[in-house]
């Protein structure tokens, strides 16, 4: 007996250490993976081109995988590296908080949740393990964690005054970069409206409504119901409207952007993915809804990945902006990556010169690919990021 009990206790501990140390490296090499392009290396033209561009990217799950963001991994596709070498000058931060088993674009229920477990592999503190909106501050704190060991490299970004200050020391210190802070989906605020502090506190500056399923606030374009704003819904966007954080459209319903687009009274962001009429399925958005998106001076970050752009390449994303462009004119399209989303990408944030590459070769001007690469995202920060 006491050797089957000394077997069982060593084979616990071999269970945990796998669990705690294998675990979350595993997982975030099998759904962030990049799918190297098999194009030709970009042009000199590209590349000098690119050295001159202020590149941001609407929309990274980085954070959420536990990576030390100061060194370059081998695993996913953003760390501060290779942010520098991609000349990324701002990236968005997003914060997931749950996230339902079986993952899909066509229905999702609210009954399980993958963080939970991806939380406890990543020994995450137990105050997190009930709470989205204790897991979206503690994403926060590991931004900030990454900020400091950065030593001045990755600056935050959360006001005007911020951004303005970083753009000017940028001018003459390339070698930086800069992030803000969002969230993917409502479900953070823990179906409590003054939970928008608190996250507003510690540094959040956009917020999608929806993402996998629906809930208190509205309904998800993977979602069951795939309903509209709630009642409390159209308050959160209200009180987001006053404290001037961004509401970001992406993942939401049909009838939730319908809703939003009726009654916001500030611009709008869709951080990242693609139009039906280039790659038509539920998760992009309608002509329709790009135009009214268009219509509030908000923009549409068109994402790197397969349901997004129906391609798996550079070519395939610069068609999908070409398309983007076509329906909403150029000031309102960006780049919204979802890198570190649990998505296949072409390239990783240092490869970035394959898309400029890409960009020319569908016919873009340097004036366009300077716009949609960064300076429209920047100019829509300018004016909605608060005071």
């Amino acid at each position: 007996m006491k050797k089957i009990l000394q077997f069982a206790a060593a084979l616990l501990v071999i269970l945990l250490a796998a669990f705690f140390l294998v675990v979350p490296a595993v997982l975030d090499s099998l759904f962030n993976r990049v799918n190297r392009s098999t194009a030709a290396p970009p042009s000199q033209t590209a590349l000098a081109l690119h050295e001159n561009l202020r590149i941001v990217d609407l929309h990274a799950d980085a954070l959420l995988w536990g990576r030390d963001l100061s060194k370059r991994n081998e695993r996913g596709a953003v760390d501060l590296p290779r942010l520098l070498d991609g000349n990324v000058a701002l990236e968005v931060f997003t914060a997931v908080t749950k996230t339902p088993r079986g993952l899909n674009y066509e229905r999702n229920d609210a009954s399980s949740d993958n963080i939970f477990w991806l939380a406890l592999s990543q020994r995450w503190p137990p105050r997190t393990w009930g709470s989205l909106t204790e897991r979206a501050l503690y994403l926060a704190e590991r931004f900030d964690r990454a900020v400091a060991e950065s030593h001045g490299t990755l600056v935050p970004i959360r006001s005007t005054r911020d951004l303005a200050d970083y753009l000017q020391r940028r001018e003459k210190q390339k070698r930086i970069t800069a992030g803000i802070l969002g969230i993917e989906g409502a479900q953070a605020l823990d179906g409590k409206l003054e939970n928008l502090d608190c996250l507003a506190d510690a540094g959040y500056r956009y917020i999608s409504l929806a993402h996998f399923y629906d809930h208190e606030f509205a309904g998800s374009s993977a979602g069951v119901q795939k309903g509209g704003l709630t009642p409390l819904g159209r308050e959160l966007v209200r009180r987001m409207n006053e404290k001037k954080i961004i509401i970001d459209l992406a993942h939401a319903s049909s009838q939730t952007i319908h809703d939003v687009l009726a009654v916001t009274t500030r611009p709008v962001v869709y951080s990242h993915g693609g139009l039906r009429g280039n790659c038509d399925n539920r998760r992009n958005l309608t002509d329709e809804e790009a135009h009214g998106l268009a219509r509030t001076g908000g923009i549409i970050g068109i994402g790197f990945w397969s349901t997004a752009v129906c391609g798996e390449s550079p070519a395939a994303i610069a068609k999908a902006i070409r398309y983007a462009t076509g329906i909403v004119g150029i000031d309102h399209v960006a780049l919204g990556s979802d890198f570190d989303g649990s998505v296949h990408t072409p390239f990783d944030a240092a490869q970035l010169p394959e898309l400029t590459d890409a960009l020319l070769k569908e016919g873009f001007g340097a004036d366009e690919i300077h716009a949609i690469m960064g300076e429209n995202a920047l100019r829509f920060f300018r004016e909605n990021l608060p005071d």
